[in-house]
């Protein structure tokens, strides 16, 4: 098994700024679980924007670093970069919006009990007040074993209406996870 930071057990939240590792660490704990386990029960939610400034790639999907196996779910998310992506804070909000909206058929469609669920980015459905915390976190609660990785920094803004709802998020995912692993 990976030389992990954390067990692959209950749920870990994985935080930090933009480029510290966070979906390299997630898929490195999904490679390891589905050496010890198999990929039978594993859902991959797969939320990230891909962003690019100044010629350098911020953030992106897990198929960077691993190619989910044969037998997993994997679900992803053609997502916008709210504050990116935007002009300003209306717009913004729209983007969060319509991420939210989406990320719904994703939670739709995927397997119902999982046994491990994989999350690359999993502020993004959540950044419009929309999203819906508590199904994710009800969907989640049959595995066995949860990573989830996401943005924790003030590089993309605090006072705007998707920051603060991003920031609510996330505190909500603290409080949920067993626990978390701070990068950078």
């Amino acid at each position: 098994m990976a030389d992990l930071p954390f067990p692959l057990s209950g749920v870990t939240l994985v935080v930090g700024p933009s480029n510290a590792g966070k979906t390299r660490l997630t898929a490195r704990a999904l490679d390891a679980w589905v050496a010890a386990h198999g990929p039978d029960g594993v859902v991959v939610f797969d939320f990230a924007p891909v962003v690019e400034r100044d010629g350098r790639v911020l953030g992106g999907r897990l198929t960077q670093f691993t190619t989910p196996p044969d037998g997993a779910w994997y679900g992803v998310l053609d997502a916008h970069a709210p504050r990116a992506d935007s002009d300003d804070e209306a717009g913004a909000t729209r983007l969060a919006a319509d991420n939210a909206a989406r990320a719904t058929t994703l939670f739709d469609a995927a397997p119902a009990e999982p046994t491990a669920v994989f999350v690359n980015d999993a502020t993004i459905p959540f950044q419009h007040s929309s999203g819906d915390r508590s199904r994710f976190f009800d969907y989640c609660s049959s595995a066995k074993t949860v990573v989830c990785n996401a943005f924790e920094s003030d590089a993309l803004g605090v006072d705007d209406a998707v920051s603060r709802t991003e920031q609510r998020t996330l505190a909500a995912l603290r409080r949920w996870a067993d626990r978390t692993a701070a990068l950078g």
